[in-house]
């Protein structure tokens, strides 16, 4: 059991940035996959998993070797317009995904317990503030490790609604494709879904600010001294972190087919919805892991979130602030971060159901992962940045795999 909790605690940025990927917005994606889809779509799970390490990998490699993140790097490459462009856009998507997440977890909640929407999304809001505002950057790292625990609600779910093993076994090696609209759009959405930018810039700003907490960084230098063994544990916890998340994705697909696509539910607008239809087919015990799921990775995805916004704006204002630093020296750091979450605290009252608050993070997304995996894969292979750390060979094919496949699903969306 030691050994265990000595190497959960060994894992850093890779893993809460892959379990932040699986949010209550992204749970409604993958709960609406199963009800329409049943088992068919399983197989996305392992397909994209190689192209999240990979563009996950670069991004945490050019934190480290640069002491920056995404935004930072970019200010010394690219002309400012662009720059506040990509930070607004990230300002603007994140914020919006905040509130889908918070009258997420507040519906959810309410299935729970006796209190108020506004009540529950201003407490969770505040308790998310409270954390961010009053804790070290040691300890807020080391609550959403433990959080991350919360994702493990998903695979004890998918246990208890005892689907067809020998069906999801073949679903996940044999891939289904029927193409019709609904179809393709729920493939398109997955991959918009999995591969975020908000994850480019956490990954690559919490690894400049991890090295940067353990003084291992010289701000003064354009390119950083990192070992190879540094890098070896980088790409492990990356990995660890990809696999994980597209874990939890599976097992969320396998329990709502098992369950609701079964009975002839094929259509969710919610995560709470999921949950609630969960409760006569499978049990209280399958609800309840799945309720407690939703408010477990909301309250991790959400810091998330504002975080990666925040460090979106600092870094374009050519600040190096971040959660190690105390408030009073990272005062616009701090400022974008309650903005993002009170602002997304603020839009869960306009009345927006979360659906077409995920519809529109959805498009601002789409839009904004091909261009953003793009200035990636060049800052990536740049020896100005990279120094000798720049792409080999397999992470350049697998950047501009993906780049092909994302732009593609960027226009499906568009056409379809």
């Amino acid at each position: 059991m030691k050994k265990i909790v000595k190497f959960f605690k060994s894992l850093g940025p890779g893993l809460i940035t892959g379990a932040s990927d699986d949010d209550p917005s992204g749970i409604v994606i993958y709960a609406q996959a199963g009800a329409f889809s049943g088992y068919k779509l399983l197989w996305t799970a392992p397909f994209i998993t190689p192209f999240m390490i990979a563009i996950q990998e670069m991004c945490a490699r050019i934190g480290m070797v640069t002491g920056h993140g995404l935004i930072g790097t970019m200010r010394r490459h690219y002309p400012p317009l662009l720059l506040w462009i990509v930070a607004s856009s990230v300002f603007i998507a994140n914020t919006i995904n905040v509130g889908a997440d918070l009258a997420a977890m507040s519906s959810s909640t309410q299935l729970l317990l006796p209190f108020s929407t506004p009540l529950i999304t201003v407490f969770y809001s505040t308790l998310i503030l409270i954390l961010l505002l009053f804790f070290s950057y040691r300890k807020i790292t080391n609550i959403f490790r433990w959080l991350t625990i919360s994702l493990l609600a998903y695979v004890f779910a998918a246990i208890i609604s005892r689907p067809d093993w020998t069906q999801v076994f073949y679903s996940t090696i044999i891939p289904s494709i029927s193409f019709d609209r609904q179809t393709l759009l729920l493939i398109v959405a997955i991959l918009g879904t999995t591969i975020s930018p908000y994850l480019f810039f956490w990954q690559a700003s919490e690894e400049a600010e991890d090295r940067a907490s353990k003084d291992e960084i010289d701000r003064r230098r354009y390119v950083q001294v990192v070992s190879k063994g540094e890098l070896r544990s980088m790409e492990h916890d990356v990995t660890i972190g990809m696999i994980f998340s597209n874990l939890v994705m599976y097992f969320i697909i396998t329990t709502v087919a098992a369950t609701l696509y079964k009975a002839g539910i094929y259509n969710l607008e919610s995560a709470e919805q999921a949950a609630l239809a969960l409760r006569p087919l499978a049990g209280d015990a399958s609800f309840l892991l799945f309720t407690l799921g939703i408010v477990g990775t909301g309250l991790l995805a959400i810091p998330v979130l504002a975080g990666s916004a925040a460090y979106a704006i600092s870094e374009a204002r050519g600040r190096s602030e971040g959660f190690s630093t105390p408030v009073a020296k990272s005062k616009i750091f701090y400022a974008v971060l309650v903005s993002a979450t009170i602002l997304g605290t603020g839009f869960t009252f306009l009345g927006i159901s979360p659906f077409r608050a995920l519809f529109i993070t959805g498009v601002l997304y789409g839009i904004l992962s091909p261009f953003l995996i793009l200035i990636v894969l060049d800052l990536a292979n740049r020896k100005t940045v990279m120094g000798d750390k720049t792409n080999g060979i397999v992470s350049n094919i697998f950047g501009v795999a993906i780049l092909v496949l994302l732009s593609a699903a960027a226009v499906g969306a568009l056409v379809l």
